[in-house]
């Protein structure tokens, strides 16, 4: 990591623990895409399906606009899950020339096994990299970075 302290103590540049913090987030994604590799989710196809499981069913449309994709892209990420069976669609009420897309029972089998994965790789890093005052740190960072996503 780049020199985020400053020889004094002093507090480190803004940009600089931006550029940093950017940087090992970016490596943590990457590192816990990695710890599920046999899933048969592509990273975009479980951020749909987290989407529909946390949000509810959805149009093509509303999950393209959710998702910052074109509606043909997303067509054929749904479409590589409607295969596989991780979703379903049914005709949208309001709308019939629509359909809504939902998540199946295997599709939130399938995303609890990759999620699973993901934290039993962490859980493990931290228990095996960090000791407990380490850890109530990375907790109370944690926090931190929930709070400046929120916004």
């Amino acid at each position: 990591m780049s020199g985020t302290q400053s020889a004094a103590g002093d507090e480190p540049p803004t940009q600089q623990v931006a550029a940093d913090l950017a940087t090992v987030v970016g490596r943590l994604s990457r590192r816990l895409r990695t710890a599920s590799p046999d899933s048969l989710l592509t990273p975009t196809q479980r951020t749909v399906l987290a989407r529909l499981e946390s949000e509810g069913p959805d149009t093509t449309a509303a999950l393209a606009r959710g998702e910052y994709v074109r509606p043909q892209s997303m067509r054929l990420t749904l479409g590589a899950l409607e295969e596989q069976g991780f979703v379903a669609r049914e005709p949208d009420p309001n709308d019939g020339r629509q359909s809504v897309v939902s998540i199946t029972d295997s599709g939130r089998a399938t995303l609890d096994a990759v999620r699973a994965a993901k934290h039993g790789w962490l859980t493990q890093a931290l228990t095996e990299e960090l000791d407990a005052a380490e850890r109530r740190t990375l907790a109370e960072a944690t926090a931190l970075l929930e709070r400046l996503v929120r916004k």
